[in-house]
């Protein structure tokens, strides 16, 4: 019965002189995931509102309703979205709508005698209609008595089984019964592309998603260091990215061997402070690739105090090892926040698979927790042409996907 998905936002009607490209950003991004799923299908917009047609006209087949149920809640940007009934603006079309949708919708609340609360919400952002949207809302729940009998339902204006939407806009009315949760946030390329750093971890994954979230595509940046870790290792990052360019237009995927530094780290610097020489390390070497790439920041998973190298001073000592922006969005986050989200967002399945990581690689048994920048500076000194080989390293990057 439905001709009509409706998508509503929320932060985007925020900005402004600037909300016609938030618009045109998310309008584009529902096209891409439609077609990705082959589903075919109209994505128009007017002043305020965004919503999908049948590409030939008629009403939406129960096939094709699924998948948008399916694809619309992983669109940054859309706060909600409803399948409805569009019609013209007139409160005769709008009651025969109601006739002929509301009693099969009643049927399934109305079992063994029992009496669904039941509401109707109106919203009429059209002035020049004659109801208001209180008029609007005591006409439909009149009319919905007479049509289905005053003892069918009972009123419940606070938590009603059944509500029955109708918006008044100048364009069209809808008339909807579910709304249906989006991911929120902005649409994903409104804001500069970021480089990810990739781990095979929990948190790198959910940081990626949250900065697209945030409206950047993200490419990726792996680490491992071979022939100490296998080629699981990337393979399995390798799957956590494709999962996450499900979110966005395709990132790109670097694998970088970092064994060349780390045994330069081993051979020359003071043990307890390899991990945090590792990770200044990464950062440099990925902020090399992002600046190649066009990306405007570098992203971790960091979260402030869950291991040794992301305490206070020792994520102040790595971060001045960049000259780009270093985003964090984990940073204070419970792990089982960030568990959460993975589990929602479908990487926790290949996050959870055992493989070594860099990060093991050599490995100090106590690492140190407050490595002061000069200190790191000082040690780093001490390999020599440590530049070189950054660069080096740098250029035998692997362009995975």
């Amino acid at each position: 019965m439905y001709n009509c998905v409706i998508c509503r936002y929320h932060e985007i009607a925020t900005k402004g002189n600037n909300r016609n490209m938030f618009e045109k950003c998310l309008v584009e991004n529902i096209r891409r995931q439609l077609k990705r799923a082959e589903v075919f299908c109209k994505v128009l917009r007017v002043r305020g509102r965004v919503w999908l047609e049948p590409e030939n006209g008629g009403v939406f087949e129960n096939s094709e309703l699924e998948k948008i149920i399916k694809i619309l809640p992983d669109v940054f940007g859309l706060q909600s979205f409803s399948p409805a009934v569009l019609l013209p603006v007139d409160m005769d079309e709008i009651k025969k709508c109601v006739s002929d949708v509301l009693p099969g919708k009643f049927q399934k609340h109305c079992t063994d005698g029992h009496k669904p609360g039941f509401r109707i919400r109106a919203r009429r952002s059209n002035k020049r209609f004659p109801l208001t949207s209180k008029d609007i809302e005591i006409e439909l729940i009149t009319y919905a008595a007479e049509l289905l009998g005053e003892n069918a339902f009972t009123i419940d204006l606070d938590h009603a089984e059944l509500t029955l939407g109708c918006e008044i806009r100048d364009e069209f009315a809808l008339l909807y019964f579910d709304i249906i949760e989006g991911a929120g946030g902005l649409p994903v390329g409104s804001n500069p592309r970021v480089m990810t750093l990739l781990s095979g971890g929990i948190d790198s994954p959910v940081a990626a998603w949250l900065i697209m979230k945030r409206g950047s595509a993200t490419d990726f940046i792996t680490f491992h260091s071979s022939p100490y870790t296998p080629p699981e290792t990337v393979d399995k990052v390798r799957g956590i990215a494709e999962k996450l360019n499900t979110f966005q237009r395709n990132g790109r995927l670097y694998s970088v061997n970092l064994a060349p530094m780390q045994k330069a780290i081993r051979d020359f610097c003071n043990e307890r402070m390899r991990t945090v020489l590792y990770r200044r390390a990464m950062l440099r070497i990925a902020g090399i690739l992002a600046e190649r790439n066009d990306c405007r920041a570098l992203v971790t998973g960091d979260a402030l105090g869950q291991v040794a190298s992301q305490t206070v001073i020792n994520m102040d000592t790595i971060n001045r090892a960049s000259d780009l922006l270093v985003l964090r969005p984990l940073v204070g986050a419970d792990k089982l926040e960030t568990i959460r989200i993975a589990e929602r967002i479908g990487t926790m399945e290949q996050s959870k698979v055992q493989v070594p990581d860099s990060c093991t690689v050599f490995a100090p048994a106590n690492p140190s927790t407050s490595v002061p920048a000069a200190l790191a500076e000082l040690e780093e000194a001490k390999i020599a042409d440590y530049g070189l080989l950054l660069e080096k390293i740098a250029s035998e990057a692997v362009l995975e996907a």
